[in-house]
């Protein structure tokens, strides 16, 4: 089990941004994330809510930012080739480029974690909570699986694909990475939305939070 020290969480005020490991009221302006272990989605619950976090553990100790606060940066390093075959379709076109984070650890690339560490065990019924992409806006799609026999089928996220849930259960104490991918470089917003439901009925959320992706 991984272990680390949970640290404040970046969001707007100068005194909030000096506090967290002597960031700088620049740094609370916009931080680029494009290399080490992040969880671009960090599930938390407190004071009644349930928030989505960017946690950034590149650095030692980690920090927690309001996605509004980070721009998530995909390397022109990320380039991937598409593979041949309808498992790989879901990509686009076979040899055509688009922009990977890998679920793999590559420590010149950004690693997009998702993160339920911050849940508690007994708080939401099934110990589960559901994200969903709500929206992406940029010139081409994101889609978010796992690697396996046939990658198609285990896709979270596609935001080209109408049909598709679109939504992941995040279980408390849960850590996870999938791929990410970009089919076309530029700038890229997407939308995440957070709910569940406590262990004695009551609805919460959902929450929503708004990333910003520069790829390529």
């Amino acid at each position: 089990m991984r272990t680390f020290t949970r640290s404040l969480t970046v969001a707007g005020s100068v005194a909030a941004a000096l506090a967290v490991g002597g960031l700088t009221a620049a740094h609370a302006a916009g931080t680029t994330l494009s290399k080490g272990h992040v969880d671009v989605l960090d599930v938390e619950y407190a004071a009644g809510a349930l928030e989505l976090h960017v946690h950034d553990e590149s650095v030692v100790p980690g920090v927690e930012y309001d996605p509004a606060d980070v721009v998530l940066q995909a390397l022109p390093a990320a380039a991937y080739t598409v593979p041949s075959g309808t498992c790989y379709s879901h990509l686009g076109a076979a040899g055509s480029t688009v922009y990977r984070l890998p679920q793999v650890e590559n420590s010149n690339l950004l690693w997009p974690g998702i993160s339920g560490e911050h849940l508690t065990s007994g708080t939401f019924q099934g110990d589960k909570v559901q994200v969903k992409l709500a929206s992406v806006s940029g010139p081409g799609k994101l889609t978010v699986y796992k690697n396996g026999l046939c990658p198609k089928d285990t896709r979270s996220f596609d935001s080209g694909d109408a049909t598709l849930a679109n939504t992941k259960a995040v279980a408390a104490g849960e850590h996870d990475h999938a791929n990410w991918v970009f089919t076309k470089a530029g700038s890229y917003t997407a939308t995440f939305e957070v709910s569940g439901t406590l262990a004695n009925g009551t609805q919460v959320g959902p929450a929503s939070a708004t990333y910003t992706f520069q790829v390529g």
